[in-house]
C-alpha cells in the first residue's frame, strides 16, 4: 500500500498528509495518517495499521485501499483550513470503517480486493486496465494495463456449470467416502486402502480448516479432467516473442486414463495399478520429426512417475527422471507438468489451501453461447470441429498491436476461486513453489504460477475454460463433451518476456478427439520407438 501511495501523491515537492483506510483479509480495517516530509518521504502518524500490515505482507494476504487527499503546505506549515479538512475527513473514513462488510476477503492476487465494476458486454482493455485490479494475477493485468491484451467479458455466473448426470450423482455419493493418506493419496474413509475406481469429484465437501483440503481440491481438479476419457491431440507448440512467432512445433499428444471415466469406458485389467498413460510424438518440423516421450504414472503413491525419451538421431530409448518432468519440454517455456493445467503427482507435493478468491479467467465465448461442433468417429469418439476461420491468436492478425500470444478469441468471466499451494518434495525440482486457482465450483484451473526456491515469479501458465456440452452417438446414447472451439494453454516466462501457447489444432481438419478407444499396447515402450520413426 505504501509504494500506491508514494505513487499517488507525489506533489511537485510539496508536503501534505493522506488519510488511508485499509482493509484486512478478515474484514476488519485500520485508520492511519501519514505526512509527507519536504524530502518527500513518508511518516506514518497513526500505528494502527502498521502492527497489521507487516504481517499480512509476508502472507500476501494483504489488502490496502487508500482514500487520499493531498493537504496543500507551505515551507512545512499547513495550509488554512486543512486541519479542518483533515478532521472531516478522518470523520468520513471512520465511517466508512463501520460500514465495511464482515467477511470482506482480500485474498486476490497482488493483495487487492475483487472489483465488481466489470460486467457482461464490457471489453477489458487499456482504457479500463484498473476495474480488473484484484480480479487478475498483476503480470496478466500488465498485459491490458500496456494494451497487450484486449478481452471482452463474457457471462458465466459463479454458480453455474453444465453437470454429466453420472459424475453428480457420483460426487454426492462420495460425501465422506474417502480421506487422504500421509503423502496425500486417495483412501477409503472405512477401510483406509485405495479405492479400485472412484467416479465424481472424491471430495465433493472441501473443509477450509482441514490440513489437507489443498489435496483435496487438487484431486478434484483431476477428477474433472478424467472424466472426459481418453484424448488425442494433434495441435500445435508455439514458442513466440512479444512480437512474432519464433518456432512452432506440431506434437501428437495421447492421453489414456484408467480412473474417473464412465463406467463403460473403463479400460478392463490394470495389472500395473495406472492411473494413466501418456505418449507424445513431434511430427513437424523435420529436425525434431519423430522425437517421442512417454509417460505412466502409478496409483501407488510412493512410486514416482516412468518416463522415457526417444530420439530418432541415436535410435535409443532413455529413461527420463521425474524431477525433469519441470524442464520446458524441447526448449519451451512448458513443462510436462504442465499438463493441461497442472499434471504433477499429487504426492509428490506438500499442497495447502491459501483461500479463495474471486477471478476474471480466460474462457470461450461461443461454448458459453451453447455453440460447439462435435462429430462421432466411426472407430468410436468424438472429434471437436473448430471454426476455420477463427483467428486465435494475435500474431494471426496482421491488424493486432499487443503482444503476439494474446487469445484475441477468447473472453472474460468472473468465477470464484480456491488457491491452493504446493511446495515440491523433490529439491532437484526446477521450481520451489507452485500456486494453483481453481474454480470453486467445476475445478477448472485457470492461472498456474511457479516461483522460484528463493520466492521470485518465474513462470504463468494461463487456461481457457469451457461448459461442457452435450452429444448423441448414432444409436442415441447421449455423452459429455467439453464443447471446445478453440483451446487456450499459455506457459509465459516472466523474466525472460517470452511464452510458449499449446493447444490449438494442428489443422482444421487435425485430431481433436475425446472418449477414445485405445489399445494399451499404444503406450508400451516398444511402440515409442515405432511411432518415432
Amino acid at each position: 500500500m505504501a509504494a500506491a501511495e508514494d505513487q499517488a501523491t507525489q506533489r511537485g515537492g510539496r508536503s501534505g498528509s493522506r488519510i488511508a483506510l485499509a482493509v484486512r483479509h478478515d474484514g476488519l480495517a485500520a485508520l492511519s495518517v501519514r505526512q509527507q516530509t519536504e524530502s518527500g518521504q513518508w511518516k506514518t502518524a497513526a500505528s494502527s495499521r502498521e502492527r497489521w500490515e507487516r504481517p499480512c505482507r509476508r502472507s500476501g494476504r494483504a489488502s490496502a485501499h487508500t482514500l487520499s487527499r493531498g493537504f496543500g503546505t507551505t515551507n512545512g506549515e499547513p495550509a488554512k483550513g486543512s486541519s479542518m479538512r483533515t478532521r472531516f475527513l478522518i470523520s468520513a473514513v471512520a465511517m466508512l470503517i463501520l460500514l465495511v462488510p464482515r467477511g470482506l476477503r482480500a485474498d486476490a492476487p497482488g493483495g487487492a480486493v475483487a472489483s465488481d465494476g466489470l460486467k457482461p458486454g464490457d471489453t477489458l482493455d487499456q482504457r479500463n486496465w484498473q476495474r480488473a485490479e484484484g480480479l487478475l494475477p498483476p503480470e496478466i493485468l500488465k498485459h491490458y494495463e500496456h494494451n497487450e491484451y484486449v478481452n471482452p467479458i463474457s457471462e458465466w455466473p459463479a454458480n453455474v456449470y453444465n453437470w454429466p448426470e453420472d459424475f453428480q450423482a457420483g460426487s454426492k455419493q462420495n460425501a465422506g467416502r474417502y480421506t487422504t493418506g500421509k503423502l496425500g493419496e486417495i483412501l477409503e474413509s472405512a477401510s483406509g486402502k485405495q479405492p479400485a475406481y472412484i467416479i465424481g469429484f472424491p471430495f465433493p465437501d472441501i473443509d477450509p480448516a482441514d490440513p489437507a483440503a489443498g489435496t483435496k481440491v487438487l484431486w478434484n481438479f483431476y477428477y474433472r479432467t478424467y472424466y472426459f476419457g481418453n484424448l488425442r491431440a494433434e495441435s500445435q507448440l508455439n514458442m513466440m516473442s512479444p512480437g512474432s512467432l519464433e518456432r512452432r512445433l506440431d506434437v501428437d499428444v495421447r492421453f489414456m486414463y484408467y480412473d474417473g471415466v464412465p463406467e463403460q469406458e473403463r479400460v478392463k485389467g490394470n495389472p500395473q495399478n495406472f492411473l494413466y498413460q501418456q505418449l507424445v510424438v513431434v511430427n513437424s518440423p523435420n529436425d525434431l520429426q519423430g522425437t517421442g516421450s512417454l509417460s505412466w504414472r502409478y496409483r501407488d503413491p510412493q512410486k514416482r512417475d516412468s518416463s522415457w525419451a526417444y530420439v530418432p538421431a541415436l535410435r535409443r530409448v532413455r529413461a527420463v527422471s521425474p524431477a525433469n518432468r519441470s524442464d520446458g519440454f524441447l526448449g519451451s517455456d512448458m513443462s510436462q507438468d504442465d499438463g493441461p493445467f497442472f499434471d504433477g503427482k499429487p504426492e509428490d507435493f506438500e499442497w495447502k489451501l491459501k483461500g479463495e478468491a474471486d477471478q476474471l479467467r480466460l474462457v470461450d465465448p461461443m461454448n458459453l453461447q451453447g455453440k460447439s461442433g462435435n462429430s462421432w468417429l466411426s472407430s468410436g469418439g468424438w472429434r471437436a470441429d473448430w471454426p476455420a476461420d477463427l483467428k486465435f491468436l494475435g500474431y494471426m492478425d496482421s491488424q493486432w498491436r499487443g503482444v503476439s500470444w494474446a487469445p484475441i478469441a477468447a473472453g472474460l468471466a468472473k468465477r470464484r476461486f480456491y488457491v491452493i499451494e504446493g511446495t515440491p518434495r523433490d529439491k532437484y525440482y526446477l521450481f520451489g513453489k507452485i500456486e494453483l486457482y481453481l474454480d470453486k465450483i467445476s475445478f477448472q484451473g485457470a492461472w498456474n504460477r511457479k516461483f522460484g526456491w528463493k520466492g521470485e515469479l518465474l513462470n504463468t501458465e494461463q487456461v481457457m475454460a469451457w461448459n461442457p456440452h452435450t452429444v448423441v452417438r448414432p444409436n442415441g446414447k447421449k455423452d459429455w463433451v467439453q464443447g471446445t472451439n478453440q483451446a487456450f494453454q499459455c506457459a509465459e516466462s516472466i523474466k525472460l518476456e517470452r511464452a510458449t501457447v499449446a493447444g490449438i489444432k494442428s489443422s482444421p481438419t487435425a485430431n481433436f478427439d475425446g472418449r477414445l478407444v485405445f489399445d494399451p499396447k499404444l503406450f508400451d515402450l516398444d511402440a515409442l520407438s515405432q511411432n518415432g520413426k
